[in-house]
C-alpha cells in the first residue's frame, strides 16, 4: 500500500511539473530572422547566478517573453509585463523578474517577464530605439493572445524596476509617439519601482541614460526619454514605490512622474519609505516600513479589479 502511495505521489509530482513547465513558455518577440533594427553582430548572451541568488543576464540580443499563465479557473483576467532593472547593461532576471511573476500568479494575475534587447551598437542600429520597441511588441503579443490565455485585453499593465522601470514609463509614454506608434501597444496601468524617469542632469541616473542613448546621445533625445516630461492625458495610471535613502537612482524620480500624472488629473499612487536602498524587489527583511510594499500593491491591484 505504501508503494502504491508513494508511485501515486510521485506521479502527482511530475504531472504538478509538467504542468508548471508548460506555464513558463519562452516565446520569441519576434518571427525568426525578423528582428527590427538588428545587424550581423559577435555579441553573446551570458547568464550569470551571484551568490546571493540573483540572475543578471547580458549581451541580450534575441528579445522574448517568459509566460507564467494562470489557470483559468483561478484567474482574476489581468497580466502584467515585468522589465527587469539593471541600468540597460543586464537585466537582474530573477529578484525583478521570475521572482515577482511568481508573487502575481498566486493573487490570480498572469504574468510575462521580459528578456528585452540590451542596447549595443554593435548589435543594432539606432539602439534608444530598441528597448522600448521590444516592450511594445510584448504588449502586443500578450493582447493579441489574450483569448488563450484568460486575459481581458483592458487589464494588462506593466511593470519595471530602475532602468526596467524606465522603459515601462517610456512605454506608458510614447507607445503613441514616432514611426512605430500603436495603440495596441498601451498598457492600461503601469507599476514602477525606483524607476529611471528622467534623463535630466538634476536627477537622471547617467549609467541608463549614456547606455541607452549610446553615441547618439543629445539634448533632444535626453528631453524625449525624460518621461515625467511626455506624460499626456493619455498616460495610463500608475503605482510607484521608492525610497528615499536610494543612492543610485534620486527618488525625485518618481515624484517627477507622480507630479506629472496629477497635473492631467490621472489617478496615481505612490508609496515613499526612508529606507531601503536600491534594487531591493521583494527582498525587503531589515529594511524597516519598505517590508509593506507588496501589500500596499495588491491593494491597489484589488481596488482597481486587477487583483483578488
Amino acid at each position: 500500500m505504501k508503494k502504491v502511495k508513494s508511485i501515486l505521489m510521485a506521479i502527482g509530482l511530475t504531472a504538478l511539473s509538467l504542468q508548471s513547465m508548460a506555464q513558463n513558455e519562452v516565446i520569441p518577440l519576434w518571427p525568426e530572422g525578423k528582428v527590427p533594427s538588428s545587424i550581423a553582430n559577435k555579441v553573446e548572451e551570458k547568464s550569470v547566478t551571484d551568490a546571493t541568488g540573483i540572475l543578471r543576464i547580458s549581451g541580450v540580443t534575441v528579445p522574448t517573453i517568459t509566460a507564467f499563465i494562470v489557470p483559468k479557473e483561478k484567474s482574476t483576467g489581468a497580466a502584467v509585463m515585468i522589465c527587469p532593472g539593471g541600468g540597460y547593461g543586464i537585466l537582474a532576471a530573477s529578484h525583478e523578474g521570475s521572482d515577482l511573476a511568481k508573487w502575481f500568479n498566486e493573487r490570480g494575475i498572469s504574468a510575462f517577464v521580459l528578456k528585452y534587447r540590451l542596447p549595443d551598437a554593435k548589435a543594432m542600429t539606432h539602439q534608444h530605439e530598441v528597448p522600448l520597441m521590444d516592450a511594445m511588441q510584448g504588449i502586443k503579443l500578450i493582447r493579441r493572445s489574450a483569448k488563450k490565455w484568460n486575459i481581458e485585453t483592458d487589464k494588462i499593465g506593466v511593470m519595471g524596476f530602475s532602468a526596467g522601470g524606465h522603459l515601462a514609463a517610456t512605454l506608458s509614454t510614447h507607445y503613441n509617439m514616432g514611426a512605430q506608434a500603436s495603440e495596441e501597444a498601451k498598457p492600461n496601468f503601469s507599476i514602477l519601482l525606483y524607476p529611471v524617469i528622467s534623463f535630466m542632469p538634476e536627477i537622471a541616473h547617467g549609467g541608463s541614460r549614456d547606455a541607452l542613448l549610446g553615441s547618439e546621445k543629445s539634448e533632444e533625445l535626453i528631453r524625449y526619454y525624460s518621461n515625467e516630461l511626455q506624460v499626456s492625458e493619455k498616460t495610463p495610471t500608475a503605482f510607484l514605490v521608492h525610497a528615499m535613502d536610494d543612492g543610485a537612482v534620486p527618488v525625485e524620480n518618481s515624484i517627477a512622474y507622480y507630479l506629472a500624472l496629477k497635473k492631467f488629473k490621472t489617478p496615481a499612487e505612490m508609496h515613499l519609505y526612508p529606507k531601503g536602498g536600491h534594487g531591493f524587489g521583494l527582498r525587503t527583511e531589515g529594511k524597516g516600513s519598505l517590508v509593506n510594499w507588496p501589500a500596499a500593491m495588491d491593494g491597489w491591484l484589488k481596488a482597481n479589479g486587477w487583483g483578488k
